[in-house]
């Protein structure tokens, strides 16, 4: 089988290539414009390897998506590629809108083309995977039920309206074209290879350099956090057969934690691992101005998703992040350069 992914560069793409090189017999192709975000590195043994090949390509060039389904006729499309930073959606949205909403419908038009060519089994078999965020649901509240399947679209800030309205796409091209598409929506990811503009690489390698570590507002907005091997085992295990068209499938580990609890545990697992002769590191955390629009609480409940693919998270937060942190570590000599010459960790979206 061919699989299509779109963003396999990126920190969840690139996790899902590693699962699917590991465990199946497929050919992955690996779609990927090769963004600030995308590293080659993450693919690990995945990019030397036989049945990986990679497209740099724009999911909004109509021309290449053709040719990329024309030449490979891919089974399966997972759809990963996404901007996908609220910050830097704050600072500038267009981009989001360019590359979330406009390169679905590109590539969504490229699969239908392509789908409506195969014969009626191959049809049947076809899948089109879009990936997305438990951010287009809007922002709950201390007591609230978590989202699920049926929770109503309420997006809050560029990225997640533009995330909607590539969920409303995906489901769009099903219902009037036929396409068999289906959704995931997923809570926060962190782990190895996460490009550190997000949260916990950020707070980590502020605290090994001994920077201000930087928590919006009074640290109480709440996430749901899942280990990114876990997410890419359950998307392969819903693109490969278990969900079915039509159909959407809340992702989530039941992980919730503030972000200031997040931020004084990498402190305390860093302190443990790699103490700083100037102290406990919790010394370093600085209250900022909020992000603008920040929703309060992001929670997702995963029954839906758990019982149709099969899978549950196998990570609870504090075994992922010291496997995460643990990781950082060891691996300076591929996020110090990134610190150096791409992005220091600067403060963004304060719009």
């Amino acid at each position: 089988m061919h699989i299509l992914i779109t963003g396999g560069l990126g920190f969840i793409g690139s996790a899902v290539v590693r699962h699917l090189i590991r465990t199946t017999d497929h050919v992955v192709v690996n779609v990927d414009k090769e963004t600030y975000a995308a590293s080659h590195d993450a693919l690990e043994e995945a990019r030397g390897h036989r049945r990986h090949v990679h497209l740099r390509a724009d999911i909004c060039d109509p021309e290449a998506m053709r040719a990329a389904f024309a030449e490979w006729r891919p089974q399966v499309v997972m759809h990963l590629a996404a901007e996908s930073h609220v910050d830097r959606s704050i600072d500038g949205p267009a981009e989001f809108i360019r590359t979330n909403v406009v390169g679905t419908q590109v590539l969504l038009e490229a699969a239908r083309a392509h789908w409506s060519a195969l014969d009626a089994p191959a049809k049947d078999e076809f899948r089109f995977h879009h990936v997305s965020t438990d951010e287009v649901f809007g922002a709950l509240h201390h007591g609230d039920p978590p989202f699920h399947e049926a929770t109503p679209y309420d997006p809050r800030s560029p990225y997640s309206a533009s995330k909607a309205a590539s969920d409303h796409l995906v489901r769009a091209w099903q219902h009037t074209y036929g396409l068999p598409t289906f959704v995931t929506n997923t809570t926060n990811n962190y782990g190895p290879w996460q490009f550190p503009e997000k949260l916990i690489p950020l707070v980590a390698l502020n605290a090994l350099e001994g920077k201000a570590l930087p928590v919006y507002g009074d640290g109480s907005n709440v996430r749901d956090w899942i280990f990114v091997d876990d997410h890419a085992e359950a998307l392969c295990k819903a693109a490969l057969g278990a969900a079915q068209p039509g159909g959407t499938y809340c992702i989530g580990p039941r992980q919730e934690r503030t972000n200031l609890q997040v931020v004084k545990t990498i402190c305390a697992v860093l302190d443990r691992l790699r103490p700083d002769p100037a102290g406990p590191r919790e010394r370093l955390i600085t209250f900022v101005k909020d992000r603008p629009g920040h929703d309060f609480r992001y929670a997702m409940d995963p029954s839906r998703a758990e019982a149709a693919l099969g899978w549950r998270a196998k990570h609870d937060f504090e075994a992922g992040l010291e496997k995460t942190l643990r990781w950082y570590l060891d691996h300076e000599a591929w996020w110090k350069p990134i610190r150096e010459r791409r992005y220091a960790g600067e403060r963004l979206g304060k719009h």
